[in-house]
């Protein structure tokens, strides 16, 4: 389980990456990855090495959201895997994420 984080050239992207199981353990590392960014940054969290995704995770993505301003567009989840993609699915995130499959 780990918790990366980048930030463009341009200082205007976060590039969030996942690798593991995304749960509690991992709350303080992905509250690290954008708690010190300013306003107006696009975070795009890359779930294509998620392999378990819970509630707690899913908490976790809202208070990202709220951080970014509420924005739908400045929160983009990338690549999910099959078995995260239903679980963002079925919790209909699709609806306040901007979610990208490719």
């Amino acid at each position: 389980m780990s918790v990366t984080a980048c930030v463009s050239a341009a200082g205007e992207v976060v590039e969030i990456q996942i690798v593991g199981r995304f749960d509690f353990s991992l709350q303080k590392a992905f509250r690290a990855t954008y708690r010190d960014c300013p306003p107006g940054m696009v975070y795009r969290v890359d779930l294509s090495g998620v392999d378990y995704l819970d509630s707690a995770a899913l908490g976790m993505l809202l208070l990202l959201r709220q951080h970014a301003g509420e924005v739908k567009q400045d929160v983009v989840l990338v690549q999910p895997t099959p078995s995260v993609a239903k679980i963002l699915r079925i919790a209909n995130f699709h609806q306040i994420f901007d979610v990208d499959q490719a």
